[in-house]
């Protein structure tokens, strides 16, 4: 970057006080504190290594793009469905407007819905692949991500793919109401139905995973990873300890115990998820023939 530039950017850049690590002026977007060890850390070293703490392991949140990006082949990604969005058919309105929800997404995180789905391959094998986007309604399942979902899976069956999804959902989305609680259904039906084709599903669980998205896709891969330190249920903890009236371990959820309970197969550091989901895919994908049958059979 020339040097000019670089003074012009300094100039419109937004500037916070922060008091992690050395305290002073820092500005934003230059530096971010780790809230695990409390460590200062230059954006461009979090950045290098896929937005985890080099002092600690803390896996900071990554927006759906970026995870899509870590895990495929350079230049392979090619999206579907983007036009893809919600409506608001029962007109909801509770702290706000539904459709002033939505609006707000759309402008923060420039999708059109929480889930990006679409073609890419990883490590040469031809998956369709899906990540969904906290910034977007907490990664909700409405009607939207729920008929984004359900293609991907039936593009994976056309085509002859795997499919991987990288999930994390605060759950079912309420200002759908009904309609929302359907796509768990539609999504499992889909899933199943890939299941049937013979086709590989793998799924990674990110910090957090919560409602009816944990109680439906995304535990229904053939096999599924987490993130270190995610936290994957139902129902929240607090609401558990309200319920059955006790105090719940120190771990209850995380992805560490839910390898030790059979719910999770393994939890991999994002450095190595790339090489993990290749591998697998590389145990679980049928040959080219039989894949090219697989396809022409469905066409």
């Amino acid at each position: 970057m020339p040097i000019n530039d670089w003074f012009k950017q300094r100039e419109t850049r937004r500037y916070t006080v922060s008091t992690q690590g050395g305290g002073g002026d820092l500005p934003d977007g230059v530096w971010r504190a780790c809230p695990e060890c409390r460590k200062t850390l230059y954006q461009g070293e979090v950045a290098r290594s896929l937005s985890v703490c080099p002092h600690c392991g803390h896996h900071f949140d990554l927006i759906a793009r970026d995870r899509i990006d870590a895990l495929v082949d350079p230049g392979s990604f090619e999206e579907t469905e983007a036009a893809l969005t919600s409506l608001d058919p029962l007109c909801f309105s509770a702290a706000k407007p539904y459709t002033e929800s939505l609006s707000k997404a759309r402008t923060t995180s420039g999708l059109t819905e929480a889930a990006v789905t679409g073609r890419a391959t990883l490590n040469g094998h031809p998956i369709v692949i899906g990540a969904l986007d906290f910034r977007f309604v907490g990664a909700s399942m409405g009607s939207a991500v729920g008929e984004k979902v359900t293609r991907a899976f039936e593009l994976a069956i056309v085509e002859g793919r795997g499919v991987v999804l990288v999930v994390a959902s605060g759950g079912a989305r309420m200002q759908e109401g009904m309609l929302s609680l359907m796509q768990m259904a539609k999504t499992a039906a889909a899933a199943e139905r890939l299941a049937r084709e013979r086709l590989p599903y793998v799924s990674v669980l990110v910090n957090p995973t919560y409602g009816g998205v944990t109680a439906s896709f995304a535990v229904l891969a053939d096999v599924i990873f987490a993130e270190p330190g995610a936290l994957i249920g139902f129902a929240g903890p607090r609401l558990v300890e309200q319920t059955i009236r006790r105090s719940l371990p120190k771990d209850f959820q995380s992805a560490e115990s839910l390898v030790d309970h059979g719910m999770v197969d393994d939890v991999v550091v994002r450095g190595h998820l790339r090489e993990r989901v290749g591998m697998t895919l590389g145990y679980l994908m049928p040959d080219d023939d039989s894949r090219r049958s697989a396809a022409k059979g469905v066409s």
